[in-house]
């Protein structure tokens, strides 16, 4: 949040997005909301990304595949279909991520622009991600379809989960043709996508192009009171008061730059951890080393990207893990309050896995590992300017955000039923 010097205001025009062609977004909205993307069918993008929790899920760690329900009411299922994991990183807001500017996605940043492996990306599928996807967030896309925990499912329950377990790629043709031979879907990729002539030259790249021409459109926010601001209105005096705490006083901008309010950066907080952590192969206990687990670089050890904060009003709770349930509270950690406790963390009761939910904090090395790395000095701040800060963060709250284009569809193709 502390830095040598403030970033310029910045705004956002429509211009600034990337470009989406309509028929395929909507196709792209009915996949999202679509079960059939799932090793077991019982999970969609939108699960854990709801239009009624401004595309999260309003959870510390999300309950993924084999949970029942939507946003903080989602319970983990019993039985053969209860979960055997929490997710171990929040859920990620989807706001802008059309924007022109977005380089690098994930909060380790493992998707990225680059030609490295001749497919325009660098990836965890390295050169087994396909060509042809439109851009980040198109690639972004069908990764949740072949993470175990998320959508995919467990060995030996589907046939999208063993052929993960086999290779990463191997489980896309499959999901492709369950959505291809769906004669709604098959006809509405026909006519939205030039070269597709027949259902069966639909591909995993055109599912992907889909859901990233939904969420490209589907999430732009620019007409918030700062944008207003921008535009030579004035902001409320607590959210001006606000402003220049955060641009001038306090630099919070260092960090929090550009019209998105984030440098694409990765910065260490020392955010209290919990849960299983994503943990690499030999790792011996529940931690989450972050952009280290990429790049194996020990510099890069327990960082995480910067989120932007347009829309983080609506976001809750906040964090890498959703460590925080408030705006305050996380201005306050970020000051060097340490006032965390386990209560804090928004994790729906799941009794076979609460031994594990707090362990790492057992665990005094790894703990003073990572408080060891942190970005971010102590500084002074009052409880009336984390008010004025808390309005100039609700003043990038957009006046349409609750009206979405499309927003979610009350039933899918596939026939499957949509989370409400």
């Amino acid at each position: 949040m502390l830095g040598a010097a403030s970033a310029t205001a910045q705004g956002i025009t429509a211009d600034d997005y990337i470009p989406f062609d309509p028929d395929q977004a909507r196709i792209g909205q009915l996949l999202f909301y679509d079960k059939v993307l799932s090793g077991n069918q019982n999970i969609s993008c939108g699960t854990c990304h709801h239009h009624d929790h401004a595309g999260t899920d309003g959870l510390s760690l999300g309950i993924g595949e084999g949970g029942v329900g939507v946003g903080p009411d989602r319970t983990a299922s019993t039985g053969d279909d209860a979960i055997r994991k929490r997710i171990p990183r929040n859920a990620p807001s989807l706001w802008n991520l059309g924007h022109n500017s977005i380089e690098v996605l994930f909060h380790d940043g493992r998707l990225s622009h680059s030609d490295i492996y001749g497919n325009g990306f660098d990836s965890p599928a390295q050169e087994w991600l396909p060509a042809g996807l439109d851009n980040l967030v198109a690639a972004q896309a069908l990764f949740p379809l072949v993470a175990q925990f998320e959508m995919a499912g467990n060995p030996r329950e589907n046939e999208i989960a063993g052929a993960v377990h086999d290779r990463i790629d191997a489980a896309w043709p499959i999901l492709a043709k369950r959505v291809r031979t769906i004669p709604t879907y098959g006809d509405m990729f026909v006519q939205a996508f030039d070269h597709i002539e027949e259902p069966a030259d639909v591909t995993i790249v055109e599912i992907g192009n889909a859901l990233g021409a939904f969420i490209t459109s589907e999430w732009r926010s620019y007409d918030s009171p700062y944008d207003a601001w921008l535009a030579g209105q004035p902001l409320p005096d607590d959210a001006e008061r606000g402003r220049q705490l955060f641009f001038e006083d306090l630099r919070c901008a260092s960090c929090h730059a550009g019209p998105l309010f984030t440098d694409q950066g990765f910065h260490a907080l020392a955010l209290p951890p919990f849960g299983p952590g994503r943990t690499r192969q030999w790792d011996p206990m529940p931690r989450d080393v972050g952009r280290m687990g990429f790049t194996n670089q020990i510099e890069d050890a327990y960082r995480f990207r910067t989120p932007s904060l347009r829309n983080v009003a609506l976001t809750a709770p906040y964090g890498h893990n959703g460590a925080y349930p408030t705006l305050p509270d996380m201005i306050r950690h970020h000051a060097g309050q340490d006032h965390w406790t386990p209560a804090m963390a928004a994790l729906p009761s799941v009794p076979w896995l609460a031994a594990g939910d707090f362990a790492i904090r057992a665990d005094t090395l790894e703990m003073t590992r990572q408080a060891a790395v942190r970005d971010l000095a102590p500084f002074a701040v009052t409880d009336a300017e984390i008010a004025d800060l808390v309005a100039f963060l609700n003043a990038l709250t957009g006046d349409s955000a609750d009206t979405r284009p499309l927003g979610r569809p009350d039933t899918v193709p596939s026939g499957l039923p949509v989370d409400h």
